[in-house]
């Protein structure tokens, strides 16, 4: 560990399931403004590389391996955080785990443990952030959600079930912050389908390869979007065009698609190729202790780079500046018109 930079006013930054997918992504984007950013995960491999990236990328990174299924370890690293860096400004809560399977062949072991690391990681990681953040006012939490947290799809119950939590407690904790009249900022992140390597290490009773619903982005669109959040006043960003399909056709036609994903929601979640039997998965152990899998998946080559349905949400201001002006030119054109009109006549 090397000593606290007290000269530095550089932005102190907690990722959780940082060492791969989202927060690795995320990690390196916040490390690109210079930030410090404690990185916390199981893998040692990918921790590794989560660190080389944010330093490569200009920040500053403090690896601790932490299982965030437990409150302790995630305390213990909140201090090793604040003991290296000093006050949290941000925390991301972006770690988790998933199983897929049909509801019926679940474990109750199976739906526990997603649970514990995708809901209750994200508790405890909000726990940890407002006990350091509340006595300064000041901070901001930001929650990596899902379209899942508004409409579940067949063959991830445990993982829907967990992202609809989130979403239920980030509401409710967010309402106590109001009427404390906190300057805490809470904000809650939803994703679309993205390029991870869940996809290669979740456990899967599937007779085919898993894959992302399309369309797929990359990682890096989440990151960005998880940072803008971070700096701005925002109680919840949709990400992708398929989100805001999603999350706006559940509340118009819940039933509608329900017959739509009983008929195509399993064969959109696979590929044309034979499920790995003998793969290992990481609900209980990491798999990238001595594996460092990185941020992307193997949908590279479908993924998309950017999201435009993003960019026009995160730059409206700019977008009503432009429209204003357009506005004020057309109608000073018009005005000169008829002002040279109206000289044409006298």
């Amino acid at each position: 560990m090397s000593k606290r930079n007290t000269t530095s006013e550089s932005e102190v930054v907690v990722i959780t399931g940082a060492s791969a997918g989202v927060g690795r992504a995320t990690a390196r984007a916040f490390a690109e403004q210079g930030a410090q950013i404690g990185l916390l995960a199981r893998g040692e491999a990918g921790l590794e590389g989560a660190r080389q990236d944010v330093e490569e990328a200009g920040g500053e990174a403090l690896t601790v391996q932490t299982d965030v299924s437990d409150p302790e370890q995630v305390e213990g690293a909140a201090d090793a955080v604040e003991d290296v860096f000093g006050p949290i400004d941000v925390w991301v809560n972006c770690a988790m785990t998933s199983v897929f399977s049909p509801a019926a062949e679940m474990e109750s072991d199976e739906y526990r443990r997603v649970t514990e690391v995708t809901y209750l990681g994200y508790v405890y990681g909000t726990q940890a952030a407002l006990d350091r953040m509340r006595p300064r006012d000041e901070g901001t939490i930001v929650q990596v959600g899902s379209a899942l947290a508004y409409r579940g799809i067949p063959l991830q119950s445990a993982y829907c079930g967990s992202k609809h939590a989130i979403q239920g407690f980030t509401e409710s904790v967010r309402t106590e912050l109001l009427h404390d009249e906190s300057s805490i900022q809470l904000s809650m992140v939803e994703m679309p389908a993205l390029n991870t390597p869940q996809f290669e290490w979740v456990r899967s009773r599937l007779p085919k390869k898993a894959q992302p619903v399309p369309p797929i982005y990359q990682p890096e669109v989440a990151a960005d979007a998880i940072v803008w959040t971070a700096h701005h006043d925002r109680d919840e960003l949709w990400v992708g065009s398929s989100t805001v399909k999603a999350i706006l056709g559940n509340r118009i036609i819940p039933r509608h698609l329900d017959r739509m994903l009983a008929e195509s929601g399993e064969s959109s979640q696979m590929v044309e190729e034979p499920a790995d039997s003998n793969r290992e998965d990481n609900l209980w152990d990491p798999v990238d202790d001595d594996t460092d899998y990185g941020a992307h998946g193997n949908f590279d080559d479908r993924a998309r780079n950017r999201s435009y349905q993003l960019w026009l949400t995160t730059h409206r201001r700019q977008l009503l500046s432009a429209v204003f002006v357009l506005f004020s030119l057309a109608i000073t054109a018009v005005l000169r018109l008829r002002g040279q009109e109206e000289s044409l006549e006298v």
